[in-house]
């Protein structure tokens, strides 16, 4: 009995085929024609090339202009050129300190520490590191010494570049966060 069950779809499955088989070889003239006629058509004119922007190099002019190797004189900067000048001006021979390397609106007052008489305020930096700064201390990019601490602030003088050879003393403080 199992045989015969086998046999059957063995018969269906090739009458099947043949079925599906006689429906490919049905007239396909109307597909032909179609194509005919879209290779018939005339192309669409390709638009040209656009012409290629030809390259003008600048050309340096060493004497009169300004020397691409060096630091141009901006905000904070530690350009050899404005040590000169009068007034004051920021100590370059001192080591940097460790919070000199961000500027002072990525540092956030936590809160204070005091012991034994000295008094701290504690700064956290970008990378969530929480450094205490006693007064003297610099932070900032732009020589800022810290002048004072209180329990809501710290104050700094920061020293700014005026562009033409001499420094202007700026007050600037970093307030206590929600942090």
């Amino acid at each position: 009995m199992k045989r015969l069950g086998k046999q059957v779809k063995i018969v269906a499955g090739t009458v099947l085929a043949a079925v599906m088989l006689s429906a490919c070889s049905e007239n396909i003239d109307d597909l032909e024609k179609y194509i005919a006629s879209v290779k018939a058509r005339p192309a669409d004119p390709i638009p040209p090339i656009p012409p290629v922007k030809t390259y003008t190099p600048y050309e340096y002019d060493g004497i009169a202009g300004r020397d691409p190797f060096r630091q141009s004189i901006t905000e904070g900067s530690d350009d050899v050129r404005s040590r000169k000048g009068t007034g004051p001006q920021p100590d370059f021979d001192r080591p940097k300190e460790y919070l000199e390397r961000y500027e002072l609106d990525t540092l956030a007052m936590v809160g204070t520490f005091a012991k034994e008489g000295a008094y701290w305020g504690l700064v956290r930096d970008p990378e969530g590191v929480i450094h205490r700064v006693p007064v003297g201390n610099y932070m900032g990019k732009n020589h800022g010494q810290v002048v004072s601490i209180s329990s809501t602030q710290v104050d700094l003088s920061e020293l700014i570049s005026d562009g033409a050879g001499g420094w202007l003393v700026r007050e600037a403080s970093i307030a206590l966060g929600d942090g």
